[in-house]
């Protein structure tokens, strides 16, 4: 579903966000299309078990232990930080994995690094058994193949394609499906502008850019204006706007409109990828550092 953004903009430039975050209650936006064709294809294999791999808040984590209960599979989550064993109950993303019958093994940061490594899956293979590997993320060619599918033929109309890059398999796929006159960008949510590579690996279209002046100091980084332009563009819109990903390119575009980036008359899409359930965790952090929260309930 697409929906006017009726803001007042220049240059009659028009706005509409895709509201993937509404495809399901659980399992929204990308995370929905990346784990469509992978847990078809655990299914065609015989697998029992989803393994994969993420952070404290990670919105990959909480759809997948929930697309896993949902589908049948059990479910492991390889989590990053050995210090948060003891603190689950502390996190709402990973008690609510919890409670969706994940099995969360934490270990450090250090060992997190090599998850791409032989050596340490085969150690993952001989403590859990048999699995179907998903990557951190979602990111594969079965994640691409499901994320080809966010635009539609009503999508033809607009000039620009606008999404968040965290690993950069959802902006594979838009860029795959995009038209030859429709512009992509991606703003990404890390620093530096390394995911080119990566993109390139799974694209087959030139029509795109990455956008890397509005990640707010890293992943998972907030600020204080960031959380203000969030609540002010709920009030206005009742779009709610996840702090990791989507607000920072909802920022981007804004900024860029007010920057005349975009030629006069300009259709942009802006593509909501869910992680609403996000700001719970980040309202948390801001508190512990006595900021201002997020107002919106979720």
């Amino acid at each position: 579903m697409n929906q006017e953004i009726t803001l007042q903009l220049p240059n009659a430039i028009s706005l509409q966000i895709k509201r993937e975050d509404l495809i399901h209650p659980f399992v929204s936006g990308n995370k929905f299309r990346k784990l469509k064709y992978n847990l078809a294809q655990a299914g065609k294999e015989n697998h029992d078990t989803l393994l994969t791999f993420g952070g404290a808040f990670s919105n990959h984590i909480a759809a997948a232990a929930y697309a896993g209960y949902e589908s049948g599979f059990k479910t492991i989550g390889i989590i990053r930080g050995d210090e948060l064993a003891d603190k689950i109950s502390d996190n709402p993303t990973l008690s609510f994995a919890q409670s969706c019958g994940m099995h969360l093994e934490f270990v450090s940061r250090e060992e997190y690094r090599t998850k791409t490594e032989d050596q340490f899956i085969e150690r993952l293979k001989s403590k859990f058994g048999d699995f179907f590997l998903i990557p951190e993320g979602g990111t594969n060619g079965l994640a691409i193949r499901g994320c080809e599918e966010i635009l539609n033929e009503d999508d033809a109309k607009f000039d620009y394609i606008c999404c968040a890059v965290g690993t950069g398999g959802t902006i594979s796929g838009i860029i795959n499906s995009a038209l030859p006159h429709q512009k992509v960008l991606g703003f990404p949510a890390l620093k530096g502008d390394f995911l080119k590579g990566e993109i390139r690996n799974f694209v087959k279209n030139s029509n795109w850019e990455l956008v890397t002046d509005y990640h707010f100091g890293g992943y998972g980084k907030i600020t204080e204006e960031l959380v203000q332009f969030i609540n002010k563009f709920y009030i206005q819109t009742q779009v709610p706007l996840d702090p990791i990903y989507t607000a920072k390119m909802v920022f981007g575009v804004m900024d860029m409109i007010e920057r005349n980036y975009f030629p006069s008359g300009s259709k942009i899409l802006l593509v909501h990828t869910g992680g609403i359930q996000g700001i719970k965790g980040m309202n948390i952090k801001l508190i512990k550092k006595q900021l201002p929260i997020i107002a919106i309930n979720v």
